[in-house]
């Protein structure tokens, strides 16, 4: 069977995905208060040194956060990614251009804490360089975001990033109207500042926002190949309610993870053709391993058949070998026992089998 993610990897996903978020917020907080600062800003409730202070404090954080960021990303194992590509830019096999420019924000922010921490030895004159220079991990981990994340088409990350966008260009627009240079010095920043979130936003609309990002932003072939199986069969003739049974053949692929802990995960993607009903059938296995192969002890179960509304899931009720039964339910209630036959091929991760629905 293939073997996805076990329990321990998907929180491994999920706390990559969340780490690189929060770090984006961070950092954009990070951007704003360092920028109001070189306009000595301050209130009566919030004094220069309390602003210095949260700055330096929402730094060290920002700085963790892309630690755990890439360290689970690494450890994940899902796709391609060494721990040598966060960082040296633009040498993964995975999505290079979008991750080397994380792997430069992450090398900028590894500089910034090298040379504070040895401030006294290198001087002020190189720590500021330096300090000045990191403020572009801000925008290289922005895009690095939106190029290499899976939820770059989700609306709540646009919104997102587009508030840590609002946000910095209100900083910037404060800090070149209370700036002492010269108003033609001004409008040109204040031009180019428009002009590079234009530029973004229009690469953002005509690429991430758009379907087949993944395979345009260099994601391997063999990642594609095992996540197009949930793209549905050939459309077939309309029907309104389900037989009363059904049988079809299996095609798909198939991927295994396990821990050291002796923890795995079973995934299994493909369509059902060939029959009465067809449609797109995903199952899903957490366990842990034993003498005869996966002692299960959570499953999911979905079946989309095509051409009827709504959409079937539920859990495995039987696993012997490689015949699975599984029992799923639609909205309306409606179950179907599916029994599954598999035929697993190893080497080439490919799965073919036949369902009976009853």
């Amino acid at each position: 069977m293939t073997l996805l993610a076990a329990t321990n990897a998907k929180a491994l996903w999920y706390l990559t995905r969340g780490t690189g978020v929060v770090s984006l917020i961070l950092l954009t907080t990070v951007l704003v208060l360092g920028v109001l600062g070189t306009t000595r800003w301050r209130s009566e409730g919030w004094p220069r040194f309390l602003v210095a202070g949260l700055h330096r404090n929402l730094t060290l954080f920002a700085i963790a956060f892309v630690v755990v960021h890439v360290v689970t990303t690494v450890a994940d194992g899902y796709a391609p990614i060494r721990l040598l590509d966060a960082v040296i830019p633009f040498v993964s096999a995975y999505r290079p251009v979008w991750l080397g420019l994380g792997a430069l924000a992450f090398d900028l922010l590894l500089a910034l804490t090298l040379t504070s921490l040895l401030r006294a030895r290198v001087g002020l004159r190189l720590w500021r360089a330096v300090h000045w220079l990191a403020y572009a991990a801000w925008p290289l981990a922005l895009v690095h975001g939106l190029g290499t994340g899976s939820d770059s088409r989700l609306s709540w990350l646009a919104v997102l990033t587009l508030c840590c966008a609002a946000a910095v260009a209100l900083a910037v627009v404060v800090r070149l109207i209370r700036s002492g240079a010269r108003p033609h010095l001004r409008v040109a920043a204040g031009v180019a500042t428009v002009a590079v979130a234009a530029l973004v936003f229009g690469w953002y609309r005509s690429g991430p926002a758009q379907p087949g990002w993944a395979a345009r932003a260099g994601t391997p072939t063999s990642i594609l190949r095992g996540t197009a199986t949930s793209a549905s069969p050939s459309p077939v003739a309309v029907r309104t309610t389900m037989p009363s049974s059904f049988d079809g053949e299996l095609t798909g692929r198939i991927a295994r993870n396990a821990d050291g802990a002796g923890d795995v995960g079973i995934a299994i993607g493909g369509n059902v053709t060939g029959g009465a009903v067809e449609g797109v059938l995903r199952l899903t296995l957490w366990g842990s391993g034993s003498d005869d192969g996966v002692a299960m002890t959570d499953s999911r179960v979905t079946f989309q058949p095509v051409g009827i509304a709504g959409s079937y899931s539920g859990q495995v009720v039987e696993l012997d070998g490689n015949l699975v039964q599984a029992d799923v339910t639609n909205s309306a209630g409606d179950t179907i026992r599916l029994t599954i036959s598999l035929q697993i091929d190893s080497s080439t991760g490919s799965v073919t089998g036949t369902v009976h629905g009853a």
